[in-house]
């Protein structure tokens, strides 16, 4: 009886000193304001302060995900943004690509919109992109994000407000215009939505927070642990490609990397009846493996040391 007295006291014992050691869980201070394509959005009200509450604690507690977004949007950033500028549309629209894909350009959703900005192929057809069994340009970054440009452009032409944008590129602007012509209100925040909707302006507004500074949540990452930059070469096709495996092969690569490169490019061959022009990356094979001393970083608030 004393032994078995004895062995509860030890397990007690140490679940204590266990439970003592853990790291706090922390309830990140919520902002009074924040902002968005240069409109000021108060979060004094009720419900937008925990509607912003809801996305933060998400964002910040999702670890593995958090982590991977941040070393995406190293390699991802600079290439969104210039695009975005090109086309005058707010930079703070590169949070709307995190939000709808985790910066992973080759995500499918079960409604099978596709690419890192989640584009339904009639909508990408729409805007511009090619969709087809052989070529899918919604994988493509630089062109699926200007095709997310002229979307946007598009639905500010009808709203005049970047968050309304932003909300009709979940919902369609259709819904949005009906709502917003029922309900009597000029701002995104102040519809009453499907849950999707109503959380999604709100994750955009938390991801800009988060990813202007993980610091504050806790997020440390060394500069050796980013993705390097690949040098590629842009090799033009105006032919047919009976076989993209020779293809690659004859530029001094596997069909792999081939892809990785080029996800769009969705058939092992490509007929082009109509001599379409397409231009294909080639990564340089120095860059192919590891060196820290290619990594760039897009934002020095992401490095620890």
């Amino acid at each position: 009886m004393r032994i078995k007295s004895g062995l509860i006291l030890f397990l007690w014992g140490c679940i204590c000193q266990s439970v003592l050691s853990v790291e706090p869980i922390i309830s990140f201070p919520i902002p009074l304001q924040t902002a968005y394509a240069g409109q000021t959005i108060s979060l004094e009200r009720y419900d937008m302060r925990e509607r912003f509450d809801r996305e933060q604690s998400i964002i910040a507690y999702n670890h593995s995900a958090s982590l991977l977004i941040i070393k995406r949007a190293n390699r991802y950033f600079p290439v969104i943004e210039s695009v975005l500028k090109e086309n005058g549309i707010p930079d703070d629209f590169k949070y709307l690509a995190v939000v709808e894909s985790n910066l992973d350009l080759r995500v499918v959703s079960p409604a099978l919109a596709a690419g890192m900005w989640q584009l339904m192929p009639k909508t990408a057809q729409q805007f511009g992109l090619e969709v087809t069994d052989e070529v899918d340009e919604r994988y493509h970054l630089e062109k699926s994000t200007a095709a997310a440009c002229r979307y946007f452009k598009s639905a500010y032409e009808k709203y005049k407000n970047w968050l309304m944008v932003a909300a009709s590129y979940n919902a369609g602007m259709g819904r949005i215009s009906e709502q917003k012509e029922n309900q009597q209100v000029d701002e995104a925040f102040d519809l009453y939505l499907n849950p999707e909707t109503s959380r999604y302006i709100f994750r955009i507004l938390a991801m800009k927070q988060f990813l202007e500074n993980p610091k504050v949540f806790g997020y440390m990452i060394d500069h050796d642990q980013f993705y390097q930059t690949i040098g590629t070469k842009d090799v033009v096709v105006k032919t047919a490609v009976p076989d993209w495996t020779r293809w690659a092969q004859q530029n001094g690569i596997s069909y792999a990397q081939l892809k990785d490169f080029n996800f769009w490019l969705r058939d092992n061959k490509l007929i082009n009846k109509e001599a379409k022009e397409y231009t294909i990356k080639v990564p340089d094979k120095a860059d192919l493996k590891f060196n820290s001393t290619k990594i760039k970083i897009h934002n020095p608030l992401w490095v620890t040391f």
